[in-house]
């Protein structure tokens, strides 16, 4: 155990910082978030974020969101492995055949009110994998989906974008 600490001491930071103009992108997004955050829910907000069948690129850049650098924590944003604890569902892909029953109960189990954002290209039309004897194409043709994220995948500040996007647009709860 002394000699892991020793080590971590050794080695020291070896993240890079963010470049200076995507921290002030970051920061801006952020403040804002937090703000929309406490108007809608009156505490943080909690995300599930479902894998419908996709190349795993969006996940990546959502796993970003939670890493040091990003830090979206700093904003009242935590993720649950619980659809029935979640404010958002965050999917990515297409959907796939054999995810459409998961998908539909994560959907359902899910409390109301609920957000659904549909991240990706494949989230919104089915992308690259369209609709197949595998695929079902977009997640608006199996659950209703109120904030579509582009890019193929979209950048860390754009899934805060269309989090924000979902928040504002949504009726405040009471």
């Amino acid at each position: 155990m002394l000699r892991i600490l020793h080590q971590i001491f050794r080695t020291g930071i070896v993240t890079e910082p963010l470049p200076s103009a995507v921290e002030t992108e970051i920061e801006f997004i952020g403040h804002r978030l937090e703000d929309a955050i406490r108007k809608r829910f009156h505490r943080s907000l909690t995300i599930r974020e479902v894998d419908a069948g996709s190349c795993n690129g969006c996940e990546l850049e959502i796993h970003a969101l939670n890493n040091p650098i990003y830090n979206c924590e700093r904003f009242g944003i935590h993720f649950t492995a619980s659809p029935r604890f979640a404010d958002i569902l965050l999917v990515t892909g297409p959907v796939s055949i054999n995810m459409e029953t998961a998908l539909l109960r994560t959907y359902n189990a899910a409390p109301n009110p609920k957000l659904v954002i549909a991240v990706g290209e494949c989230g919104y039309n089915g992308g690259i994998f369209g609709e197949s004897y595998a695929s079902l194409g977009g997640i608006g043709k199996i659950i209703p989906v109120d904030v579509y994220i582009h890019g193929c995948p979209p950048k860390p500040a754009d899934i805060l974008n269309g989090i924000l996007k979902a928040i504002e647009g949504s009726e405040p709860i009471c």
